[in-house]
């Protein structure tokens, strides 16, 4: 069992900086998904715990970086360059024993609460 919990949201302005930490009770596959008001949950990053390799949707591609350190046992998103249209709740993700395609939220079993963030412009 996979316990996670998210940190580092806040409020930023446009063109600003954050990092979201992700502290797991575990290691497995990683996700990073958002979900803005009246939208679905949308992928953004994924990582393999064991060999670090990294995937990224293309609309943050460039702009955020996915990575983890092992002796944490902490998944980070840091978050450059952000804009008002990454406003939304930024959950953190393990993919346990679930066999969805990682880009999908069914690629899941464990989830974190979610943190806010804010990009005003």
């Amino acid at each position: 069992q996979v316990q996670l919990v998210e940190s580092g949201g806040g409020l930023v302005q446009a063109g600003g900086s954050l990092r979201l930490s992700c502290a797991a009770s575990g290691r497995t596959f990683m996700g990073w998904f958002r979900q803005a008001p009246g939208k679905e949950r949308e992928f953004l990053a994924a990582i393999f715990w064991s060999g670090g390799s990294t995937y990224y949707a293309d609309s943050v591609k460039g702009r955020f970086t996915i990575s983890r350190d092992n002796a944490k046992n902490t998944v980070y998103l840091q978050m450059t360059r952000l804009k008002p249209e990454d406003t939304a709740v930024y959950y953190c993700a393990a993919r346990g024993s679930a066999s969805g395609p990682y880009y999908t939220v069914s690629g899941y079993k464990y989830w974190g609460q979610g943190t806010q963030v804010t990009v005003s412009s």
